[in-house]
């Protein structure tokens, strides 16, 4: 059975009941699967009197009482991560094993802020008098608003409701009404583990007419959002023009460097397994591949041969290895990403089309040797679509991959040292991962520089944007 879809707000769960609601359907089969209710306004005011009236208390519970909810919440999520993942594969769209690892990951994250919640410290500093104290205190923020994308719907939740809640906050979650079942997941299991009524509230709706509504609202005084560069400028403006803290993880358009020197066949195969997972609709996705001339050959032939092995189906369905994409207005942006690099004079070395009439499925694709202005050198394709371009020195790999606004995450391979130093030295980007792909871990920061965002949603750094400081100095 699909998840029983609800809102979540002061600890009910609130099904449509007179409100306005959307289908929800199964990208790989058009089947509608169910119907999500909208709030209203109603709705979101109690939301945001819920949140606000939790947090008088939940900011004053024991970190360990927080973590206790969290390692809860954990080993929920590791023994119902079959069931929450078959419903994220019928939603979203991804395949099961993908849609089962990142229940299990994400348990990873609430065991992580459970104890990483118990060492937010303040400091003392030395006084210049000898009868003043002074004291630097770290305090929740307070209500917190986010909105999640639908490419990981289970992560990106996870991610903002466990450093919220570690933090002492509250929090109010608006997720993607395309693939819900897995935020409706995270509040029952909240639920369950014994999460007091109103510390987390889950409400869906028209995107732009929710977060207005609770960004300018006075309870709210931090904004979460991962998404889009565009829809992520606009809530940045309005958050700035209410001066709220904010955390922007934003689209990127992630460059690959391959030098002569690495491990070509490895890398190959490694970053096509990477380019085609979740149908590259994934943030940190690579999509501009630079491979240097003298690896150019070996590479493209370990790539290509990989791209097409790719086994695409429903995500149900044993073998599959890419799902379908998410929407349909995606496959026509695929198709013009095509058409526009085939019209520049590039090659479509594999795929490059639709896959059959039923579904969002669209081959995975390589195109070899687009010139700079193709759009899929300039925009983030969000797909099955990876770009690969061939150059003679480093520095200009470098500086080719530096051209976009985008700094979110970026990619390369070298055998020497000296090539790595000047990689991680000379990319412009908010992670950059060599030789491997280690970002995304719970200890790790999170995050973009430029157009792909601000702040951080890992590591320490998380709570940065969830605490305040607070000054205290008393002289005796």
């Amino acid at each position: 059975m699909y998840e029983t879809l609800s809102l979540y707000i002061d600890g009910e769960f609130l099904e449509g009941e007179g409100r306005v609601e959307q289908d929800v359907f199964d990208p790989a089969t058009g089947e509608r699967l169910g119907r999500l209710p909208h709030a209203s306004r109603a709705d979101l005011d109690r939301a945001l009197a819920a949140a606000q009236r939790a947090f008088e208390s939940w900011r004053t519970v024991s970190p360990m009482e927080r973590g206790a909810i969290l390692r809860k919440v954990g080993e929920l999520s590791r023994a119902r991560a079959k069931e929450i993942g078959r419903n994220i594969t019928l939603d979203q769209g991804k395949p099961l094993a993908e849609a089962v690892g990142e229940v299990m990951r994400c348990a990873d994250h609430c065991d992580w802020h459970a104890e990483e919640g118990r060492r937010i410290y303040g400091r003392v500093v030395p006084p210049r008098l000898p009868n003043v104290r002074q004291l630097v205190l770290r305090e929740p923020i307070g209500v917190c608003a986010a909105f999640t994308p639908w490419n990981f719907p289970y992560n990106q939740a996870i991610r903002k409701i466990a450093a919220a809640i570690a933090a002492g906050c509250t929090i109010i979650l608006k997720g993607p009404e395309d693939s819900p079942s897995a935020v409706v997941a995270i509040a029952r299991l909240f639920h369950e583990a014994g999460l007091p009524p109103g510390v987390l509230n889950v409400v869906w709706g028209v995107p732009h007419e929710v977060s207005e509504y609770l960004i300018a609202s006075p309870i709210v005084r931090k904004v979460s959002f991962t998404g889009s560069v565009p829809v992520g400028k606009q809530l940045a403006a309005l958050a700035g023009s209410h001066m709220k803290r904010i955390t922007m993880e934003l689209g990127g358009h992630s460059p690959v460097i391959v030098c002569e020197d690495a491990e070509i066949e490895r890398a190959a195969a490694m970053l096509a397994a990477f380019k085609f997972t979740n149908a590259g609709q994934v943030c940190v996705s690579p999509t501009r591949f630079f491979i240097q001339e003298k690896a150019w050959d070996r590479f493209m032939a370990r790539f290509t041969e990989a791209s097409r092995g790719v086994k695409v189906g429903a995500g149900i369905a044993p073998g599959t290895t890419m799902g379908p994409l998410a929407h349909a207005r995606r496959v026509s942006a695929m198709a013009d990403f095509v058409q526009d690099a085939r019209e520049r004079g590039a090659r479509i070395e594999v795929g490059g089309e639709r896959i059959g009439d039923t579904g969002h499925f669209f081959a995975p694709t390589v195109i070899v040797a687009p010139p700079d202005d193709a759009r899929i050198m300039q925009s983030e394709p969000f797909g099955p679509v990876a770009a690969c371009v061939p150059f003679k020195e480093l520095d200009e790999a470098i500086g080719r991959a530096n051209s976009l606004p985008y700094g979110l995450s970026s990619y390369a391979f070298t055998g020497s040292s000296k090539c790595a130093l000047r990689i991680q030295n000379g990319i412009e980007a908010g992670m950059v991962n060599i030789n491997h792909f280690g970002q995304g871990l719970p200890e790790l920061p999170f995050g973009g520089i430029q157009d792909s965002g601000m702040g951080s949603e890992g590591g320490t750094e998380t709570f940065d944007g969830y605490l305040v400081t607070k000054l205290v100095t008393q002289m005796d």
